[in-house]
């Protein structure tokens, strides 16, 4: 990209949103990764909210770096981030901050409509901490090692997927290719959310159990797993299906994950198949492997998207597969937002060197048609 571009905003400073600020810290900041955050909105923090949860982090440690307050502004290694507090992130003048990308960490959009006044305010792309309602209300989702390679730099919206989502389809796409994936079942067990009580109380979603304590037992949720499999490999789609625990547990997630493949196999193989792809190949640095007898605190700030635990790889009869998938729910899906920002931004400088023949549809193709791009061709000896 441009020297001097790739300027970002956050728009929600909640765990997401300060495990990027500190992951583009711990990468070199922007000297070393050409990315900036120039201003943060966090309608329900203060400034000095702000630079202490920024400082203090009860689940990464202290902030990697010098971290100060200067009036309304936010000094990270003495760079000044302004610090923004609006309620309705489109009241918001993004032109005026001159920035390339906003990060949304707030949860708060899944469909185009409702992210449209970020446009209007002057946000020129967005790319969005969740998955969309559906692949029409976004230009593009993107699981990175997966799909990245197919942005165009053209898009506008664009989502990060899920936690879940970036942990389990590299896995699907590698043993796809590999022996051929004909059914599935998968349960999340997920760290709590901000949005539990710790004890007891209301909650606004439309599931009873929700309104039970997060720290007291594990509590069945509803997932749309599934449905980002689908977007992601369409090959799949239909052949997985998902549910979810939250488990008491402040970090770090694992998917227990039981496939039916289409040839016969032994935990060897797969496991052969699992550890090269974490060897080479395009999801490398993404995907790891291990076979020592871990916890779940073991894989705290792991950078991966996923890490197979091959000491519980288990083959049932000769087809009937199990694994254990660990990853950290925070700070690997931040990372992959950092890697997803920093290659959209240097295509998008790479299309405005160029004219513009693209149609106006070709930025709102379906994710789904372009899934594949990096994947290893069916039969591939990984």
């Amino acid at each position: 990209m441009p020297a001097g571009r790739g300027r970002l905003a956050i728009n929600g400073y909640g765990r997401i949103g300060r495990c990027v600020l500190r992951a583009l810290t711990e990468r070199g900041g922007p000297a070393a990764t050409g990315l900036r955050v120039v201003a943060i909105n966090e309608p329900a923090a203060d400034p000095a909210s702000i630079e202490y949860l920024t400082r203090f982090d009860s689940t990464h440690g202290r902030f990697p770096g010098r971290v100060a307050l200067d009036g309304g502004r936010l000094l990270i290694d003495g760079e000044p981030l302004r610090l923004h507090h609006a309620a309705t992130p489109g009241a918001i003048d993004w032109a005026a901050e001159d920035i390339d990308l906003l990060l949304d960490c707030s949860g708060s959009f899944s469909t185009r409509a409702a992210a449209a006044p970020l446009f209007a305010a002057g946000a020129p792309r967005v790319l969005v901490s969740q998955p969309m309602a559906s692949a029409a209300e976004v230009d593009a989702t993107v699981v990175y090692g997966i799909n990245h390679l197919a942005l165009s730099g053209r898009e506008r919206l664009v989502s990060n997927a899920s936690c879940t989502t970036n942990c389990i389809v590299p896995v699907l796409a590698v043993l796809d290719a590999a022996f051929g994936i004909e059914s599935g079942c998968i349960t999340t067990l997920h760290s709590v959310m901000n949005d539990q009580p710790l004890i007891d109380g209301w909650h606004h979603a439309d599931d009873l159990r929700r309104t039970r304590s997060a720290m007291q037992s594990m509590i069945p949720v509803a997932t749309g797993l599934a449905r980002g499999i689908d977007r992601l490999l369409p090959g799949l789609a239909g052949r997985i299906v998902t549910k979810a625990v939250r488990v008491p547990t402040l970090n770090v997630s694992a998917l227990d994950t039981v496939l039916m493949l289409a040839r016969d196999v032994d935990a060897a193989a797969v496991n052969a198949v699992l550890r090269a792809a974490a060897e080479a190949g395009p999801l490398a640095g993404l995907l790891a492997y291990t076979e020592l007898p871990h916890a779940s605190c073991d894989f705290n700030h792991d950078p991966h998207s996923v890490v197979v635990d091959g000491s519980l790889t288990h083959v049932a009869g000769r087809r009937l597969l199990g694994l254990m998938l660990w990853f950290d729910n925070e700070w690997g899906f931040a990372q992959r937002m950092l890697d997803t920002a920093g290659h959209w931004l240097a295509r998008a400088a790479s299309a405005a060197a160029l004219p513009d023949t693209a149609s106006a549809s070709s930025s709102h193709s379906s994710p789904s048609s372009r899934s594949s791009a990096t994947l290893p061709p069916a039969g591939n000896s990984r």
